[in-house]
């Protein structure tokens, strides 16, 4: 197995961080969402290395293999922990792709360390640009929402998850979107995680502001978003995400719910494909204009 050691940890003890490699060419670091862990990527991973990509998946600290510290669940150290992924692996013109919590390391990432190690990025149903309801992001959800979660959580994890992935992937008593046996699998994934990760991680992507940060990026943009996302709302997310990103290009999957990797893989294998490896020519700034299909 192979792992990094990231020293980005509010102990300063190093943490090993999990993660495997796929395929040769230009590199594509797959980040996922929560409570799952590299493993989510199965679809995305047996694909795109098939088209001159080298891909690399890894597991955010206190998930799948990685280390399960008590601390450093912030943004901040998770973006340090990208960082290490990238510096130890000798990596140059990476297209970062961010699924839910995902995106917001990638948004993290470039606020602290720019975009010359960066060549493109790509947000998947994101938990950007801002969840809380404040002040000044008023269509927010309610800190109580995200505590009830918490709460959920530490009372009886496994039957949360398990009421979690229906939402997630959008099964309804009239529409089995995916199968029991995927249901099973993604519960064996999220029970991977640590519950002190589990819970952390509720309060660092639902009070971590990114609005400052995703206005840094300053290279090529893909946003995809699904407009039956019951998980992380299109209204609060993929549509405020490609408001302050202009340059973006924003593909709304249509009825497509939160769990997009796998109720629609073959659609966003090849969006990803054609975004990665087209070959997209340099304007000032490395700013593109794009079209929204939105």
């Amino acid at each position: 197995m192979s792992f990094i050691k990231s020293k980005s940890s509010p102990a300063k003890s190093s943490v090993n961080i999990f993660y495997q490699e796929y395929g040769k060419g230009k590199p594509v670091i797959f980040i996922h969402g929560w409570p799952l862990n590299h493993e989510m990527w199965e679809y995305q991973l047996a694909e795109l290395p098939k088209h001159n990509l080298h891909c690399i998946a890894y597991d955010r600290r206190g998930f799948g293999k990685s280390d399960r510290p008590w601390e450093g669940y912030d943004y901040i150290t998770l973006a340090d922990d990208l960082h290490e992924l990238i510096t130890q692996l000798n990596l140059s013109e990476v297209t970062l792709v961010g699924f839910s919590m995902g995106g917001g390391e990638i948004a993290s990432y470039i606020g602290k360390y720019g975009t010359d190690k960066i060549e493109k990025v790509v947000f998947v149903s994101s938990v950007t640009p801002f969840r809380l309801k404040t002040e000044d992001n008023p269509e927010g959800i309610d800190k109580q929402t995200f505590e009830e979660t918490i709460h959920k959580i530490e009372e009886d994890r496994p039957a949360f998850l398990i009421e979690f992935a229906k939402k997630f992937y959008g099964v309804e008593e009239q529409k089995q979107a995916v199968s029991q046996a995927m249901l099973d699998w993604n519960q064996n994934l999220c029970l991977m995680s640590s519950a002190k990760a589990t819970v952390d991680c509720v309060r660092s992507f639902s009070e971590t502001d990114f609005r400052d940060d995703l206005k840094k990026i300053n290279i090529p943009v893909l946003i995809i978003h699904g407009d039956a996302d019951k998980i992380v709302p299109i209204n609060i997310s993929g549509d405020k995400t490609a408001a302050i990103i202009p340059h973006a290009k924003y593909l709304v999957y249509k009825n497509a719910p939160h769990g997009l990797f796998i109720t629609e893989k073959e659609k966003l294998n090849a969006d990803l494909v054609s975004f990665i490896t087209e070959n997209i020519p340099e304007l000032e700034s490395k700013k593109i204009q794009y079209q929204s299909i939105h």
